[in-house]
């Protein structure tokens, strides 16, 4: 019965990690090109918590259904990070975020 239970166990633990951190990669099409937000770039690889961002900037789906770029420049949504301070600046590396 216990291996049973460890080999359960061992199978939840594997399936955890192939689910997609924060919900995974969100796309976000666009004329300038598509970008890919990757929640796993942010939460793992820049260290930020859930509430870094959905406290404040991103409460809810509706709030953030369009952004320009030129809101960004102005720190809104990601340029509220992405200022070239915080983060490299949503005027550069254009090929970070959008793709062709």
């Amino acid at each position: 019965m216990k291996w049973a239970q460890a080999a359960v166990l061992v199978m939840l633990s594997g399936s955890v990690a192939f689910a997609g951190v924060g919900g995974g990669d969100i796309t976000l099409n666009n004329k300038g090109g598509n970008t890919i937000f990757s929640h796993e770039n942010h939460v793992v690889g820049a260290g930020l918590k859930c509430q870094d961002c959905h406290a404040k900037l991103y409460t809810n789906t509706k709030q953030h259904k369009v952004v320009t770029m030129k809101a960004m420049e102005q720190g809104t949504s990601c340029g509220t990070c992405h200022n070239g301070k915080t983060a490299f600046s949503v005027k550069e590396n254009c090929e970070s975020c959008h793709t062709k």
